[in-house]
């Protein structure tokens, strides 16, 4: 469910809560390269909002992502542009959970997780039954 900001602030008022959530159950590692926490190697662990929306903290809204990952990809993925290739597999599960948001279709972790491939071949323009 995403979170208010409180005034002034594009992030919510339990930001801090939330992006520690994020790198726990990541366990300290970047999602996309796997690098632990590490910030004299410039490894510094962020949490990244995939739609840049910052008052979106979804679950695949927020990618636990190291400073060199997130600078990479930063402005390169965005979300609701058609995608014809394969996903890479660490942003599979966030953009199925993106698609099914998207579709109307339940975007909980487990629901998602459970019809990863599903809701990826919908993204790619497949049908989809609910």
């Amino acid at each position: 469910m995403p979170r208010k900001s409180k005034p002034g602030s594009d992030y919510p008022p339990d930001w801090s809560a939330i992006a520690k959530q994020v790198k726990d159950e990541a366990g300290w590692r970047c999602v996309r390269c796997g690098h632990p926490h590490d910030p004299q190697s410039g490894h510094c662990l962020t949490v990244h909002h995939l739609t840049m929306d910052k008052a979106d903290c979804r679950w695949w809204n927020l990618a636990a992502l190291c400073a060199r990952c997130h600078l990479s990809i930063q402005a390169k993925v965005v979300m609701e542009r058609p995608w014809m290739l394969a996903h890479s597999e660490w942003f599979r599960p966030y953009v199925a959970g993106y698609y099914a948001h998207q579709h109307g279709l339940p975007d909980d972790r487990e629901s998602v997780l459970a019809r990863l491939d599903e809701l990826i071949a919908l993204g790619q323009g497949a049908e989809v039954v609910a």
